[in-house]
């Protein structure tokens, strides 16, 4: 596997983040973390947060559950937790189908650092999900929200494979959720606070934003 990597082109490679692919964690991170899981997990949470509050209100649900006595404060932090708890399934899931892997697959990893990983892959998807959701209850438009969760996914992922290709711009990570989350290879090295920090506080910021403005904005029908 390491001879077919060296024989691409460096530039694919940063880019990628092949360049451990060897390794046990650089394997499960290129090929899990970095690339299949975080575009599933990114593409589920965006749905769950674009159809909660904006295809809700598109569909005349939002409405309904709001005539019904359920407060719009208490509606966003429900549509909150319920992306939160489907995300806290989803990356157990992944934790022991990965733990369970790690020794017939020969992966050598430490599972603190699968943990840790798992966190911060959760936690960036756990991001595009809480953007979908403020947007969509900025706008009350699904595809606007789409767009928006989805967006801050690949915008972060390409900030972070231009930094890994021009040095002078390694500055861009600061801004990019994706290497929050992984430029510190928590696989190896274990857990990040400082990016965790980052990924979940901004995911609850946007949530309280989320209430505040479902509060104040009015429902179309």
């Amino acid at each position: 596997m390491q001879q077919i990597i060296e024989s691409m082109p460096p530039e694919l490679i940063n880019t990628l983040g092949f360049e451990t692919i060897g390794s046990g964690a650089g394997y499960t991170h290129g090929t899990f973390f970095g690339l299949i899981g975080f575009v599933l997990l990114v593409i589920a949470t965006t749905s769950w947060g674009s159809a909660a509050i904006a295809g809700a209100e598109e569909s005349g649900h939002l409405e309904l559950a709001l005539a019904h006595g359920v407060g719009r404060g208490q509606y966003a932090a429900e549509s909150t937790l319920s992306i939160l708890a489907r995300l806290v399934w989803l990356g157990a899931i992944a934790t022991a189908l990965i733990l369970v892997l790690n020794e017939p697959a020969e992966l050598d990893l430490n599972p603190g650092n699968v943990i840790a990983t798992v966190a911060a892959l959760t936690g960036l998807a756990f991001l595009s999900g809480t953007v979908a959701l403020a947007i969509g209850a900025l706008t009350g438009r699904r595809s606007v929200a789409t767009v928006a969760g989805a967006g801050i996914a690949v915008v972060g992922y390409m900030l972070n494979a231009i930094a890994n290709q021009v040095s002078d711009v390694e500055a861009l990570r600061a801004a990019s959720p994706y290497a929050w989350a992984y430029q510190h290879n928590p696989l190896r090295d274990g857990a990040d606070w400082g990016g965790l920090l980052l990924l979940w506080g901004a995911g609850a910021v946007l949530a309280g934003l989320t209430v505040v403005v479902l509060r104040r904005r009015d429902i179309v029908g």
